[in-house]
């Protein structure tokens, strides 16, 4: 009898092992009706139809992994394994890298959390968070106001979008989930301007069953391919790419994932195409996925890898393979890829809530690229850095990255290299990562670092191609410190890193609070510094909106980039570019550090206008020379002698919603013009006046702009006399 059950039992395991080699169809096809067509953003803005972002202030975000983290208690890798990647990546020496290239905020938001993500283009990047997005240049200048997705999406903003940039087609696509039905909303822009550019818009054309939460999307040769969080069906979709970039009707097909287990939440990644070079049409859809050896059902850590293959001719040919399983045969080391026994409340900080350290979900976006010899994806998730056994039991997060390669098209899988990163500096936790390999073969991330000494930061790392494998070998650099402790357990849900198509550099989005929630855009190189390479990365006096005398100390801060200590660098000023200050800094400033320096010589500003002042160093032999240079805006507070007319009074009031009405009463009857700087000098509205009535009028809508302190100015741009108020945008 017993002999019989093992028979019993032996062919049932067996069967299940054969019907996991078989490939399995659609569960389901259709068609994406239209689309709409929705004008350019600049169109709307122009002609009123425009819909400005919501206030999110009361909004706690979508219910994110509603499903739970499931863990088998004491199952899985035990807590005193030693991940032998840590003791590699904490000894290998790093290299100094350059400071961030630019540092923006994209948005201020009281919704929990904010969901940043953002993509950039050759002229733009396009940031997108809860219900809103906005359009800014490569400078961080906004392009347009912050926007609904309402805007996009008529009557629809419910919200979690996704940005991303298709680089074939040269197109940026916005999208949004849906609940009624329940299902995804598609914008592909029209052209490769999303500001001036119009958008097809494609509304809810599949179902997917179950709320589509935590959605992902890539680019994938002639498919766009979608995972979300939807429960038990635990589909992946695929939308014909082709079609939707030319405004047609676009067909689509719901696939399942054979084989797949999952601890309640189900996070799946669709390899997404960085660059230009897409896979051929018909190559088969990887979507990578991890499984915890501290689930149900799971009885080693791995990751599984499924190829979808899509037939637009005939879509209910559309078939998944069954997963090629990467694993400790294939190298693959341990992990353990939950905390806290799945809960969701995870990582110190100084104060507050523990923050969910989004365990057992690999993070935005598995990036594929195509080389001439191979194909490469990166990809990254938090894990449990647990100390050796006798060393405490806290958990401490650190990042589990790959590089997986495949010789050609459609063959196997194997790791290239495999680490697990640790931020180098305190003992801090290191998650939320968002990695991408360029077209040099360089990988960057950017990622969050937290603990309970010091409040949430966002940093970046990296390495070169040639670099030793395994490793990253670029020194932990700062995008963003908070000032704030985040007040929910809920963080980011969302990060967001993307290649430069121009010049291979990198933009990571992410959530930090100053001191409220925001998100922050990081555009950093990769580049070793050079031997001799020194610039002026600030200048702290004069600061604007000063009453200025002839006497004025200009003071900045040296900074040495490069890998020699610099002795005696010349440096210089010029005021509204006229003739160069020039004088020696007195000592040497050691490699990677910065210094104060305060010319002797003083300008006169006591004209008490605006001026533009550029401070730079002189270094023959500079191996850099682009960031020798700062140059800021200042504007003098002016007294009643220097507006136009003697009897001039400039009256700001503050209206709600970040909007001014902004006059001057005078005799003066000539064309006046009107100027708001930011904190930085930068010029972020003008326009000229003609006289109404006994004065000048304006109104001043600064809705779209980031919050802080601005320099109102009004005044005769001939004769260079104005006068000047500050504004306050909440």
């Amino acid at each position: 009898m017993k002999l019989n059950y093992y028979l019993v039992a032996l062919l049932f395991l067996f069967s299940l092992g054969m019907s996991a080699q078989e490939s399995v169809g659609p569960t389901s096809t259709g068609m994406l009706q239209g689309p709409t067509y929705v004008p350019s953003l600049a169109e709307q803005m122009r002609n009123g139809s425009f819909v400005p972002a919501e206030d999110n202030s009361n909004d706690k975000g979508h219910p994110k992994r509603r499903l739970g983290n499931r863990v088998v208690p004491g199952k899985g890798t035990p807590e005193t394994f030693v991940d032998p990647k840590v003791a590699l990546q904490e000894n290998t020496e790093l290299r100094r890298n350059r400071a961030p290239l630019l540092t923006f905020e994209t948005t201020t938001s009281a919704a929990t959390p904010s969901d940043p993500t953002g993509a950039v283009g050759p002229n733009h990047y396009v940031a997108a968070w809860n219900t809103s997005f906005r359009i800014f240049d490569k400078s961080g200048n906004p392009l347009t106001n912050a926007a609904s997705l309402a805007t996009l999406f008529p009557g629809n903003a419910i919200g979690d979008p996704i940005v991303f940039y298709d680089a074939a087609a040269d197109r940026f696509v916005i999208t949004e989930f849906d609940s009624s039905p329940n299902g995804f909303n598609v914008a592909v822009c029209q052209g490769p301007d999303p500001v001036n550019d119009g958008w097809y818009i494609y509304t809810t054309g599949f179902g997917t069953g179950s709320f589509p939460d935590y959605t992902k999307f890539s680019v994938w040769a002639d498919t766009y391919m979608v995972t979300a969080n939807i429960g038990s069906s635990n589909r992946v979709f695929a939308i014909e790419r082709n079609e939707m970039l030319n405004g047609d009707p676009s067909q689509f097909v719901a696939l399942p994932l054979p084989g797949l287990v999952t601890s309640g939440f189900y996070s799946p990644q669709a390899f997404h195409t960085t660059g230009a070079s897409l896979a051929p049409d018909g190559t088969p859809a990887p979507i990578v996925y991890l499984q915890d050896d501290a689930w149900a059902g799971v009885s080693d850590d791995h990751l599984k890898i499924w190829n979808a293959t899509i037939d637009w001719v005939t879509p209910s040919n559309s078939s998944m393979s069954s997963a090629q399983i990467i694993d400790a045969s294939d190298n693959l080391t341990d992990f353990i890829s939950v905390f806290d026994g799945g809960s969701f409340s995870n990582l110190d900080q100084p104060g507050g809530p523990d923050i969910d350290a989004m365990q057992a979900t690999i993070m935005n976006q598995a990036q594929y690229r195509r080389f001439g010899t191979h194909n490469s994806v990166v990809f990254n998730f938090v894990v449990d850095v647990v100390p050796a056994a006798g060393q405490g039991a806290n958990e401490k997060a650190g990042i589990r990255w790959y590089e997986l390669r495949q010789t050609a098209d459609g063959q196997p899988w194997t790791i290239f290299q495999e680490g697990t990163y640790t931020s180098p500096t305190g003992n801090k936790d290191a998650f939320a990562g968002s990695m991408a390999m360029n077209a040099n073969g360089d990988i960057g991330m950017g990622y969050t670092t937290v603990s309970d000494t010091e409040m949430i930061a966002i940093q970046y790392t990296g390495r070169l191609a040639g670099d030793p494998l395994d490793v990253m070998t670029i020194a932990e650099d700062l995008i963003g410190q908070s000032v704030a402790n985040n007040t929910n357990l809920r963080y980011a849900d969302y990060t967001h890193l993307t290649v430069d198509p121009s010049d291979n550099t990198f933009w990571h989005v992410s959530e930090y609070f100053n001191p409220n929630r925001r998100d922050i855009v990081g555009h950093f190189q990769l580049t070793p510094p050079g031997p001799d390479d020194i610039g002026v990365t600030a200048i702290t006096a004069p600061v604007d909106g000063g009453t200025y005398t002839s006497n004025e100390d200009i003071t900045v801060t040296i900074s040495n980039f490069g890998s020699n200590d610099i002795t005696n660098p010349d440096v210089q000023y010029t005021i509204d570019a006229g003739a160069p200050v020039i004088e020696a800094y007195s000592g040497t400033i050691t490699a990677g550090t910065s210094e104060t320096f305060t010319f002797a010589p003083q300008a006169d500003l006591s004209s008490n206008g605006t001026f533009e002042i550029e401070a730079k160093t002189n270094l023959t032999g500079d191996t850099n020379t682009n960031n020798d240079a700062t140059m800021i805006t200042v504007t003098g507070t002016l007294g009643v002698n220097d507006v136009p007319v003697s009897d001039a009074k400039l009256i700001v009031t503050t209206l709600p919603n970040n909007q001014f009405d902004i006059s001057m009463k005078t005799g003066f009857d000539q064309i006046m013009s009107i100027s708001v700087y930011n904190s930085l000098g930068q010029v972020v509205a003008f326009n000229n006046l003609q006289k109404d009535g006994d004065g000048y009028n304006y109104h001043l809508d600064m809705s779209y702009a980031a919050a802080g302190v601005y320099l109102v100015k009004m005044g005769d741009e001939r004769t260079g006399t104005f006068q000047t108020s500050k504004i306050i945008v909440k």
